[in-house]
């Protein structure tokens, strides 16, 4: 069998290890890697005949971490590398993830793209396990996406850089937030009264938060603060909230807002042993708790005093039916005597 990628023999030439701190050197930001959960770093030295690439790895403590890495630092310049998942490249720099590892590869000299394809496949292989892949997070709506601009983030320090007209505080990261952003092209607005397609650009952020009612608490925050629904031009913000999760659109019309939120389809699974609470205010579902603590207690004390009771007329009835034993009997107790010599 003849092999589409020429075999380029590379070879590892040095490692050392490093800290997140150090990834600054190459072109890392160590504050966003920190915020991912980067903890540390190690840099191999690869060599092909007089051809030199330096690479970084850093563990992430998760495979959603080390992918939110490699779309954050992904950019237009950068495009999928043919034939290996969850992998880019451009003029002298790839990068790549893998279960919970985040790899740059700077390249020193220029390369051919088999050999550079060969590198990332040593390093890597060429897509991550299935167990990885089915914990990443869910892919975003392909309508009008802008290839490149998929952004995931867990942390302010991201979100300024991504969202830098969003305050990062209103999405609540200190609640358990994850956030997913994107571009897209749709066309919109009206030409003398008629529709007519215009592209325009717009952004689309999808957060997801540990319950339903963290939920529902942040976006009654957003609706307020950001006006969310309220036509103000190209500082319009549009979204909805359903379940778990906040969908809102940044400088979109309303016609575009409402075919990107169309797009978002939240299905809801409820488990037989716990009901979901539905839209009831926090402070209903509080009152309903302590009512059930409350009912707990009573239920709690109602078995005992039937216990009590139980054991009385069961003695009352071993009395009368089994005078013979010591349960029924009441003047039966008798002592232990111990035979001791």
């Amino acid at each position: 069998m003849i092999s589409l990628i020429p075999a380029a023999n590379w070879q590892q030439l040095s490692s050392e290890k490093a800290d997140v701190g150090s990834v600054s050197q190459w072109g890392g930001d160590p504050a966003v890697d920190s915020e991912y959960g980067a903890k540390s770093a190690q840099h191999f030295v690869y060599g092909l005949e007089d051809k030199r690439a330096d690479v970084v790895v850093e563990e992430a403590p998760d495979t959603s971490a080390a992918y939110g890495l490699l779309s954050y630092y992904q950019t237009g310049a950068l495009t999928p590398e043919k034939g290996i998942l969850l992998a880019v490249s451009g003029p002298g720099l790839a990068l790549m993830a893998r279960n919970r590892a985040f790899v740059r590869v700077l390249l020193r000299s220029s390369v051919s793209t088999s050999e550079l394809s060969a590198l990332l496949i040593l390093l890597g292989g060429t897509q991550p396990s299935a167990g990885a892949i089915a914990n990443l997070p869910a892919a975003l709506p392909t309508e009008g996406l802008v290839p490149g601009s998929e952004k995931y983030f867990i942390g302010p320090e991201a979100s300024r850089h991504i969202l830098p007209s969003l305050d990062p505080g209103l999405i609540g990261f200190s609640q358990g937030a994850e956030a997913q952003a994107a571009r897209y092209r749709l066309g919109s607005a009206r030409s003398n009264g008629r529709p007519r397609e215009t592209p325009g650009e717009c952004t689309i952020v999808a957060i997801t938060y540990p319950t339903p009612q963290i939920a529902q608490q942040r976006f009654a925050v957003m609706e307020k603060t950001l006006r969310v629904g309220q036509d103000r031009g190209s500082q319009s913000v549009y979204g909805k909230h359903k379940g778990s999760f906040v969908i809102l659109t940044l400088n979109a019309d309303s016609s575009v807002a409402n075919r990107l939120l169309a797009q978002f389809r939240v299905s809801q699974q409820v488990s037989w042993d716990q009901r979901y609470p539905g839209n009831k205010p926090i402070v209903w579902q509080m009152v309903e708790l302590v009512i059930a603590n409350f009912l707990l207690a009573f239920i709690l004390a109602g078995l005992a005093v039937l216990g009590g009771i139980l054991i009385a007329l069961s003695r009352r009835a071993a009395g009368k039916w089994l005078p013979h034993l010591e349960w029924g009997n009441p003047d039966g107790e008798t002592l232990i005597t111990l035979k001791l010599r």
